[in-house]
C-alpha cells in the first residue's frame, strides 16, 4: 500500500483492510517540502495496524520542477489551466516502482494506491490510462512478472469524488483528523486552507455532510 499520508490513501488501506488483505505501507520521503505529510502517513500506518511500515527515499528535490519540492516556486493558492505547478515529475512511476520491488521480495501479489482523476489536479500520473501501462510493465519487469504471477495494480478510488471518498472511508471507520492533504501544511501538519489540496479536501466534507477535522493554520 502506497501511504502518502493523505485523505485518499488512508481510504484506499481501510478499503484494502475491509478485503481482508494484510497490508504493508510505503510512504516515501521525496524531498517534498510538505513533510508533515509522513508524520500523518506514520499516524494513519499505526491506526491502521498494518504489518509493516516504511519509508524509503528518493531525492525528486534533485530534479526539481515542481512547487512541492522547489521553495522557489510559489505553491498556487488559486485555481490555474493544465497542469499546476504542483505536478511533480515522474512521482508516482518512481513510488510504484519501489512498491513493486518491494511487493515481489514480500511475495506480494497486490499493490493499492489512492489515486484519483475526478477530484484531483489533472495529475497525468493519476489517470487509468497510466496504471494500465504502469501495470504491463510489471508483467514484463519483474521476475515474479515473467513466471506467471504478475502483480495487480489497485486503484479503488480513481473514479470517486472526493465526497464518496470521503463517505467510504468514515464508514470504515477512518479518523481523516490523522491526515495532512495540504501542500504547504506547517510543521505542526496544520493545512493552509488556500491550495488546491486544501479546497478539494473541503468541498468534499462538505459535499459529503461530514464535519470537516482538518486543522487548519490561523488567518
Amino acid at each position: 500500500m502506497l501511504l502518502s499520508g493523505g485523505l485518499d490513501s488512508a481510504t484506499a488501506l481501510a478499503i484494502a483492510r475491509s478485503q481482508g488483505f494484510a497490508c504493508y505501507a510505503l510512504s516515501v520521503d521525496y524531498g517534498q517540502r510538505h513533510a508533515a505529510e509522513l508524520q500523518g502517513a506514520a499516524r494513519v500506518a499505526r491506526s491502521a495496524g498494518v504489518v509493516e511500515h516504511r519509508t524509503m527515499r528518493v531525492d525528486l528535490a534533485g530534479i526539481g520542477g515542481s512547487a512541492l519540492t522547489d521553495p522557489r516556486i510559489a505553491v498556487p493558492e488559486a485555481p490555474t489551466r493544465g497542469i499546476p505547478v504542483t505536478y511533480v515529475p515522474a512521482r508516482n512511476t518512481l513510488m510504484l516502482a519501489l512498491a513493486l520491488g518491494w511487493a515481489e521480495v514480500l511475495d506480494a501479489r497486490d499493490i493499492f494506491l489512492g489515486v484519483n482523476v475526478l477530484d484531483s489536479s489533472g495529475y497525468p500520473d493519476c489517470r487509468p490510462e497510466f496504471i494500465a501501462a504502469f501495470a504491463a510493465l510489471a508483467a514484463v519487469a519483474t521476475k515474479a512478472g515473467v513466471e506467471g504471477a504478475p502483480a495487480r495494480i489497485h486503484t479503488p478510488l480513481i473514479e470517486w469524488t472526493k465526497a464518496q471518498i470521503i463517505s467510504e472511508g468514515t464508514r470504515l471507520g477512518v479518523d481523516y483528523a490523522q491526515t495532512v492533504s495540504c501542500y504547504q501544511a506547517d510543521g505542526e501538519g496544520r493545512a493552509c486552507g488556500r491550495c488546491d489540496a486544501c479546497r478539494l479536501r473541503r468541498a468534499g466534507f462538505a459535499a459529503a455532510g461530514i464535519a470537516d477535522p482538518t486543522r487548519y493554520q490561523p488567518v
